[in-house]
């Protein structure tokens, strides 16, 4: 049975087991390649120290917006398989967020196709993130320049103001 492609988990997640699973078997593999993302302990263009991140989702309907994402990625590079695991919950500065993984032959699709999933999660997997700074909370509002990074693939997000 193959392992999920997609996990949504408040648990923390062990990056080399990850890659091992995905990897498992599959002799074909030329290249791994992955991305971690982590809380800042402040945010672009903001002095504010944040204390913690709270990360929201809609169960069911965040997993099928991250399988479609994977659906595409296969259709767009020559990989083997992709998994993304996602946090949600009370996160703290240092904490891993999310991991996307890709397996393929050679490395520049992997390189392409992980840097084409960051861009379209960052912009278009339905999460909320509340900030909290020593002024209160905040819900983060989504930036143009992660707008951009979807639009040099092609696809337009028109989410950020």
């Amino acid at each position: 049975m193959a392992a999920p492609r997609v996990s949504i988990q408040a648990a923390d997640f062990d990056v080399s087991a990850e890659l091992e699973a995905l990897r498992r078997q599959d002799h074909r593999v030329g290249a791994v390649c992955s991305f971690v993302g982590t809380v800042r302990t402040a945010n672009q263009g903001s002095d504010s120290p944040v204390l913690s991140m709270e990360l929201e989702h809609y169960p069911g309907m965040t997993e099928k917006a991250i399988e479609a994402m994977i659906d595409e990625a296969h259709r767009r590079f020559d990989i083997f398989a992709a998994r993304v695991v996602h946090r949600v919950g009370l996160l703290m500065p240092g904490d891993q967020i999310v991991l996307a993984a890709v397996t393929s032959a050679h490395r520049g699709q992997s390189f392409q196709s992980c840097e084409f999933l960051m861009d379209y999660l960052k912009t278009q997997a339905p999460f909320w993130k509340k900030e909290r700074t020593p002024q209160g909370e905040q819900w983060v509002d989504a930036r143009v320049s992660d707008d951009q990074a979807l639009a040099r693939w092609g696809i337009r997000a028109g989410n950020a103001g």
